[in-house]
């Protein structure tokens, strides 16, 4: 008997059923196909699952669920003097497309209303600071822009700063629950002071921390090589110890008010301590005054007349010039229909002066004097908001009616509030002319940090003796007062220079030859 036939008697006698090798192979393909169908529903249920995380990821992302992230739009610092600013007018519209370099609005500073241009390219998506706000600090965000091709109605706006703490309020407690004092709060570390060494600063950095009193070492250096920049001190401007708070300690028992006495009625013909404010309208009672709101130009040109009149020792010195050449030369140029002005030729024998005399064409600064390169004239000009002072620059080096033709478009643009910041920073000698009112002769007012002002008076005409004749001639006499810097200029030197400045005027040709 063979092994096969014993087997199957086996299996038969004990009533199972053993696998043979082909129901083996089988039951192997069955479980192999099983597997299969499960990995492909497997791999179909990752997919869904991937499709919906990718979905929840953009749903996260997208600006319905977070916004769209902003750029800022802050307050710059449009000069050298500036602290704040008014916005003037928007140039452009809420959803409005900027590019780079396009004007987005118009801001009056301390000295004059600048047009405002973007550093991004995107949309204007909300403005924060109106047309009219004023007396809007640097750095405060003015507006808000989102890139090209994002949804500026989904905009982000950031969290305004948290503001002061306002006045202590009146007491809520019981009365047998006193208030204990809060703690003062810490101030804020102060700066740390730039290391040991010389300092470098740019001439914007240096202007701001002497008109501020501010100790350069406190500035920290972010520029190249050290050097303090504009930047540097606006941010140290802005640290400024927290005043200590006051402890408040709220009464044990509420006191009842203690009704105050009527005031007496002055009696007639007094005159009251403290004048009342006069009601806008109504006819003012005697003793009463109007509070006048000050510009920011009103309070820079309070402010820099302060300092230059209790900081810098004036010193002045008057010569009278005769103008009956530049009178004569005028009326020839007037022929052949060029018109130039006295004031023209006083500012070209100025700045021809100043090439002949560099020792006047310095300026003040923190360490001691500065000899400057350039020759640029700053001229007075009466505006409605006050005196700004536009500068004709290289004047040295320019001819008569090119000075006249860049004075009159400068003395437009100032009185239309329309000037650069650099058509007015950066002179190094001033001239006042008031003799179109009539006035003789005026003591002006150094601008800091110059070292130097020209006065002008009107011209007026004389009889003088002529030495060489011994005979009495007309005169057509101007005066000129020269305000000068005591530590920069002596009264030497400020003579050698109206001695110069007199023959440059008196004699125009000269002027062609230096």
């Amino acid at each position: 008997m063979t092994y096969e036939k014993l087997s199957r008697a086996m299996r038969h006698l004990c009533g199972c059923v053993l696998p043979t090798e082909d129901d083996n192979m089988a039951a192997s393909l069955r479980l192999g196909r099983q597997g299969i169908l499960f990995g492909l529903k497997l791999s179909k249920f990752n997919k869904c699952l991937w499709a919906t995380q990718e979905h929840t990821r953009h749903f996260i992302q997208s600006p319905c669920f977070f916004g769209v992230t902003p750029l800022k739009v802050q307050m710059p610092a449009l000069s050298p003097t500036m602290e704040e600013g008014n916005i003037v007018k928007w140039l452009k519209k809420e959803g409005e497309a900027v590019a780079a370099g396009d004007a987005l609005c118009e801001i009056e500073t301390d000295k004059a209303v600048v047009t405002m241009e973007s550093n991004d390219d995107g949309v204007l998506a909300k403005i924060l600071m109106e047309e009219g706000s004023r007396n809007v600090r640097l750095g405060t965000l003015i507006a808000v822009m989102v890139e090209e091709g994002q949804d500026w109605k989904q905009v982000e706006i950031p969290p305004p700063d948290a503001a002061a703490p306002s006045a202590a309020s009146p007491a809520t407690h019981e009365a047998t629950a006193p208030v204990v004092p809060s703690a003062a709060p810490s101030p804020p570390p102060p700066p740390k002071p730039a290391p040991s060494g010389q300092l470098r600063l740019s001439p914007a950095a240096r202007h701001i921390l002497d008109t501020h009193g501010i100790d350069p070492k406190l500035a920290t250096p972010t520029g190249p090589r050290g050097l303090i920049t504009k930047e540097d001190v606006l941010n140290l401007l802005k640290i400024s110890p927290v005043p200590k708070a006051t402890p408040v300690i709220a009464a044990l028992a509420t006191p009842s008010p203690v009704p105050t006495p009527t005031a007496m009625p002055p009696p007639p013909g007094s005159r009251p301590n403290i004048p009342p404010l006069s009601v806008p309208g109504k006819p003012g009672a005697p003793g009463t005054f109007t509070e006048i709101p000050a510009s920011n130009v009103r309070r820079v040109i309070a402010q820099r007349l302060t300092q230059s009149k209790t900081t810098i020792p004036h010193a002045y010195a008057s010569v009278d010039c005769d103008m009956a050449a530049v009178i004569q030369l005028r009326k020839d140029l007037a022929k052949e229909q060029i018109k130039v002005s006295v004031n023209d030729f006083i500012i070209k024998a100025a700045a021809v002066t100043l090439k002949e005399i560099p020792e006047v064409n310095v300026t003040w600064s923190g360490d001691g004097p500065r000899a400057l390169d350039s020759i640029h004239i700053s001229i007075a000009v009466a505006t409605d908001k006050g005196l700004i002072t536009p500068i004709i620059k290289d004047a040295a080096n320019k001819g008569v009616k090119e000075i006249s033709t860049n004075a009159k478009a400068l003395a437009q643009k100032a009185r239309d509030g329309k000037l650069l910041p650099e058509e007015y920073q950066g002179g190094s000698f001033s001239i006042s002319n008031l003799g179109m009112f009539g006035i003789s002769g005026f003591s002006a007012v150094i601008n800091p940090p110059q070292a130097c002002i020209l006065a002008i008076g009107t011209s007026r005409t004389e009889l003088r003796l002529c030495e060489d004749d011994q005979t009495l001639r007309s005169q057509e006499l101007m005066t000129v007062t020269l305000s000068s810097d005591g530590r920069l200029v002596d009264d030497e030197l400020a003579s050698r220079f109206l001695d110069k400045f007199r023959a440059n005027l008196e004699q125009p040709q000269r002027m062609a030859l230096a």
